[in-house]
């Protein structure tokens, strides 16, 4: 057992090493323009990521720092442990998720969990529906500046939204194993003492400093998956058009709802874009690991987490679309 994880770790590694050689190669190729890529990944975060998002990142963080929100979350107690089984904390997480978009939802888990005010298992349900876009992005930037048209960024948005609600209902039932738990309690226990005694003092300038750091984090990842889909521009030009810009869309999310909105046919665009929201993009995926690290959530168990958004994003985006 221990050398097919040794030989599937060595196998791993050497892929990841000739990928990573791939890309520089494509680069020394043509510095000009991977570099005009570059420039473009960080125009799109500067101008539709970060005046939407920083600002949602440093205003989730002062409430978490004021620890007022069980007592916003308390009218809707029942209502989260119908749905999801979780806190009714859970509830604040979803609505500042859903309005500030990625990776607001998956920072807050992160945030909450590190305050010892949910469990692990609780924050890996919470992962299948607090990880969402936001009407900003869906309905200003894709509905209307992409597809010019607000009634389909409606449609979007609303799937995405009942897509996340019907998600977080099928993993609701996530249990860890009695091992896990037992290995991790001294670890998270001694984690949540120190982050509850940091998080019981208001600090403005950590805020500052940690919001900063999260949304550049966001940037620099957004700026070299530019560059990754330029890279495989080559591969996906012999795929029809569709399926091309729909894999764009599940390597980077921005890039390739820009790309589908310009298909003729506009049911089918309009459903691969509600599948690249919902599963958010390698891109976003990163983003979003990144804010979770310190829940150690399972990468396939995320990962499948956001395929069955997708999938439950489209059902709802299809039956919409027939019925409006």
């Amino acid at each position: 057992m221990k050398n097919k994880l040794k030989n599937g770790q060595v196998f791993t590694n050497l892929f990841f090493t000739f990928l990573v050689l791939f890309f520089l190669v494509c680069m020394i190729a043509n510095p000009a323009k991977f570099i005009g890529k570059s420039l473009e990944g960080i125009s799109a975060w500067a101008t539709a990521v970060l005046p939407s998002v920083l600002p949602f990142m440093f205003f989730t963080r002062v409430l978490s720092s004021l620890n007022q929100m069980e007592k916003l979350t308390r009218p809707f107690s029942g209502l989260s442990r119908v749905l999801f089984k979780t806190p009714p904390i859970s509830i604040y997480a979803f609505c500042m998720a859903i309005l500030s978009g990625y990776p607001v939802g998956s920072k807050m888990v992160a945030d909450l969990y590190l305050q010892g005010k949910i469990s692990q298992e609780d924050a890996f349900k919470m992962t299948s529906f607090c990880s969402t876009s936001g009407p900003m992005f869906i309905v200003g930037a894709v509905g209307i500046g992409m597809f010019h048209n607000s009634h389909i960024g409606y449609i979007l948005f609303i799937s995405h939204v009942f897509g996340a609600i019907l998600n977080g209902i099928v993993f609701r039932r996530i249990k860890l194993k009695t091992s896990v738990q037992q290995n991790l309690k001294e670890n998270n226990s001694q984690q949540n003492s120190k982050t509850k005694q940091s998080a019981s003092s208001f600090n403005l300038s950590d805020i500052v400093t940690n919001s900063t750091l999260s949304i550049l984090c966001v940037g620099c990842i957004i700026a070299i998956f530019f560059i990754v889909i330029e890279c495989f521009s080559p591969i996906l030009s012999l795929l029809p058009t569709p399926l091309a810009f729909f894999f764009e869309g599940v390597i980077e999310i921005t890039k390739g709802c820009i790309d589908l909105a310009t298909l003729s046919n506009p049911l089918l665009a309009t459903t691969l874009a509600s599948f690249v929201i919902s599963f958010g993009g390698i891109s976003t995926l990163l983003q979003s690991i990144t804010m979770l690290s310190a829940i150690k959530i399972p990468i396939k168990l995320f990962l499948f987490q956001k395929v069955m958004h997708g999938v439950f994003s489209v059902l709802i985006t299809l039956l919409l679309l027939f019925l409006l």
